[in-house]
């Protein structure tokens, strides 16, 4: 394929130190996938507030993400931006607020995220109205789903459409609706929709079984890793730490010690992006080889890491993946 020209541009000036890796992890990817591998992308942080979309949906798209880990908070605020994007606060100064000026966003209705504030009215109750909806419908259906699975049928019943602020082809949530890519959510409890499920829960509205649990996404999980796992095996691209990459990660040992079911496969491509540093005790600034100790990398499996800005490092390497 010919590389376009950001592709040509990493290629002739990223040559040495984290730039290189950058090159060396993206060429990795491009190679496990052209050897017939899947891949598995996991979102920390606040990636989706970043636009990630912008370049991630595009990858969905071009069939070069097979599974997704996300937290709850990356599940719900792609569509948040998609639908509430011209209510977004900038704040460059944000370093400089004052615990006043921090109350005064609150009582205006900002949440902030460092330099981006997302609109509380426009964003989670526009979307709290239709979702309430769907989890009460399911619930008398006697139906259970993830919390991913209901994300889908709110943005693929187009209730939403009418409030789209955003190109729809930049929200990733979208792409991976209309190709129902797996999406493993570990901790969704932690988030503003999770929040809102459990205060309808404590008020007697839903019943908390109608959400499927952390465990069962680590049951699918397996159950899905199983049936992918041949060939060139699945590969692990995180992007961050946490629990997005912690919780999926673990599936190989649990799978190979536990159940000792050791035919299983290690992970057959592992690339971080990460700001962490390495520190006692510090997963997330773990070097790769750390994790062969836990089962979950074998000693061929190609590793990278990228110590820099996720919010930088991973639209480039997309591009380059995608050859733009």
């Amino acid at each position: 394929m010919n590389k376009g020209p950001v592709s040509q541009f990493i290629q002739h000036h990223y040559r040495h130190f984290n730039a290189a890796a950058l090159v060396d992890a993206a060429k990795g990817y491009e190679t496990h996938l052209l050897e017939g591998g899947k891949m598995m992308v996991t979102l920390a942080g606040a990636m989706s507030t970043a636009e990630l979309g912008i370049s991630f949906a595009e990858m969905i798209r071009q069939g070069k993400v097979d599974i997704i880990s996300c937290t709850g908070a990356n599940l719900e605020e792609d569509i948040m931006n998609l639908v509430a994007h011209t209510h977004y606060k900038r704040v460059p100064n944000y370093r400089d607020l004052s615990p006043q000026e921090e109350w005064d966003l609150l009582e205006q209705g900002f949440n902030r995220v460092t330099d981006t504030c997302i609109p509380e009215e426009e964003a989670f109750r526009r979307i709290q109205k239709h979702i309430y909806k769907i989890w009460k419908d399911a619930e008398e259906a006697g139906e259970r789903y993830f919390p991913h699975e209901f994300m889908y049928k709110l943005l693929l019943s187009g209730v939403m459409k009418e409030h789209y602020e955003i190109d729809p082809k930049n929200s990733w949530m979208l792409a991976a609706a209309e190709k129902n890519i797996p999406i493993i959510v570990p901790g969704w409890e932690d988030s503003t929709m999770g929040n809102i499920f459990a205060s309808y829960c404590i008020k007697g509205d839903l019943k908390t079984s109608t959400m499927k649990s952390g465990i069962e996404y680590m049951i699918f999980l397996s159950e899905w890793y199983r049936q992918n796992s041949g060939g060139k095996g699945v590969g692990f691209f995180q992007i961050g730490g946490g629990i997005a990459g912690d919780f999926p990660i673990c599936v190989v040992p649990m799978m190979y010690q536990d159940l000792e079911w050791t035919d299983v496969p290690f992970w057959g491509y592992f690339c971080q992006i990460s700001d962490s540093t390495t520190s006692y005790g510090s997963y997330s600034g773990a070097v790769p080889n750390e994790k062969i100790t836990w089962g979950k990398l074998d000693i061929h499996t190609p590793k990278f890491i990228v110590e820099s800005d996720a919010t930088i490092v991973a639209p480039l390497m997309f591009a380059y993946i995608l050859g733009w």
